[in-house]
């Protein structure tokens, strides 16, 4: 009996503690409220219908700045079947968090890029990725995808349609209303 007291109250004792550390590190409430941000679906879908199908578009629908000094983007993509592209290597701290909206392809993420030249002092672009992790993937899939990681389509099935967010701790993305 006295061991399971003994252990209820180092257990409690430990709950207390983590949650009180949970309390003290979490970010000072703003002097004036942050206001949402909406991306409707109505705009979405007139956004990347907009987009110019001869091309990989990747453009901004919206981004903003949010509570705890960093931005976070809305990117629509259209991808047409024609043009997959090479792999890429974002040299930054934001990552894309994909949401496949239609299409089929097998997207390939980390590894090592092959043929790999720097295009700018943020990208790395090559012709393809070995030793990477193989998926194909299918509207409704999301794909978190690190900065520093390589990424590719190795295959287009369809034209893809896709929304990006990137969530950016440097403050890199521009703002975009």
């Amino acid at each position: 009996m006295r061991k399971i007291l003994v252990t209820i109250i180092i257990f409690g004792l430990s709950t207390i503690n983590s949650f009180t550390t949970y309390t003290i590190a979490q970010t000072p409430v703003p002097a004036i409220p942050p206001i949402a941000t909406d991306v409707t679906a109505e705009d979405i879908v007139k956004f990347i219908d907009n987009l110019p199908k001869d091309r990989v578009s990747d453009r901004p629908i919206r981004s903003v700045e949010v509570t705890g000094d960093y931005r976070v983007g809305v990117y629509g993509v259209f991808r047409p079947k024609e043009f997959p592209g090479g792999s890429n290597l974002h040299q930054v701290n934001t990552t894309e968090i994909y949401y496949m909206l239609s299409g089929y392809a097998t997207l390939v993420t980390g590894g090592s890029m092959t043929e790999a030249r720097q295009e700018n002092e943020n990208w790395v672009r090559g012709t393809a990725i070995e030793n990477g992790v193989s998926r194909r993937v299918v509207p409704g899939d999301v794909i978190i995808i690190p900065g520093h990681t390589p990424h590719w389509f190795s295959e287009l099935e369809t034209d893809l349609t896709y929304l990006i967010f990137r969530p950016d701790p440097d403050n890199r993305i521009p703002l975009v209303e």
